[in-house]
């Protein structure tokens, strides 16, 4: 004997189903903070870290390049973007919504260009990531290797200065040579004291570095996902709530970068 019944399918069950609209609203939101300061910690305790290892220690100071003031202004025309993007979806301004997450896509690309571009030019003038290989045939991998930075185009004193205890160093570019802020006669030369601990917790600046990356990468995904639901009704003006969390990580991650960006050029 045959069975003609269908078999129906399932509906995948929504937690939120019969609750009060504003509860979802709320775990959702609450939920982003809870991922917020998550990274809040993560960062902190990377930059305490690098900040312990390097006291007493020699501080490479490195001036930030044009390309990465073009890349902070982007980031708040990014924001900005979103910002106006959520406001109209609110409105239900569909189609302002729809060119306002455009405009954060393309912002935020160019952000990233404008960063690559960036640590380019510093890599460029010995800055950055350096491996050095020893008789041994081991690497050793430095972050603001000092003998880099002397051998390349980098100017002392406007590209980059050498701190201990809050002062710069004296270099004699004729002697390619350090000396302490204290020895203006530049009568004992410190190179050597120098290219051994300056800047020894590199390790810790690289992992900021490139959480962060992994992080942004997340963040498009999240914008292009939410622009997705946005083109296709999922989010609308009786339900901005995905949108207003996607709004609430990307602030975060831009104010992040700006932490960064002083720690990293500012900070000695």
């Amino acid at each position: 004997m045959s069975d003609n019944s269908t078999e129906q399918p399932t509906r995948k069950p929504n937690v939120f189903e019969g609750l009060d609209p504003k509860i979802r609203e709320r775990t959702k939101k609450m939920l982003m903070y809870f991922i917020v300061f998550a990274i809040v910690m993560l960062f902190a305790g990377f930059t305490s870290a690098y900040i312990v290892s390097n006291m007493g220690q020699f501080w490479v100071h490195v001036s930030p390049t044009p390309a990465f003031w073009v890349s902070n202004a982007l980031l708040i025309l990014s924001s900005a973007a979103l910002w106006w993007s959520v406001r109209s979806m609110r409105l239900g301004q569909k189609n302002n919504a729809i060119v306002g997450l455009a405009l954060t896509l393309v912002t935020g690309i160019g952000f990233t260009v404008s960063q690559a571009e960036g640590w380019k030019r510093l890599a460029e003038m010995g800055m950055g990531w350096t491996i050095s290989e020893h008789e041994s045939g081991a690497e050793t991998y430095r972050w603001n290797s000092i003998e880099s930075m002397m051998e390349g185009p980098a100017v002392y004193g406007d590209d980059y200065v050498v701190y201990r205890n809050g002062l710069p160093l004296v270099y004699s570019p004729e002697r390619a040579e350090f000396y302490a802020a204290n020895d203006e006669l530049m009568v004992r030369p410190i190179t050597r004291d120098v290219a051994r601990t300056s800047n020894s917790g590199g390790g810790y600046l690289w992992a900021l570095i490139a959480v962060h990356i992994l992080h942004l990468t997340f963040g498009f995904i999240y914008l292009i996902v939410n622009g997705i639901r946005v083109l296709n009704g999922a989010i609308h003006s009786g339900d901005v709530v995905r949108l207003e969390s996607l709004s609430i990580y990307w602030h975060f991650m831009g104010a992040l970068w700006l932490y960064l960006f002083a720690f990293l050029f500012y900070y000695h």
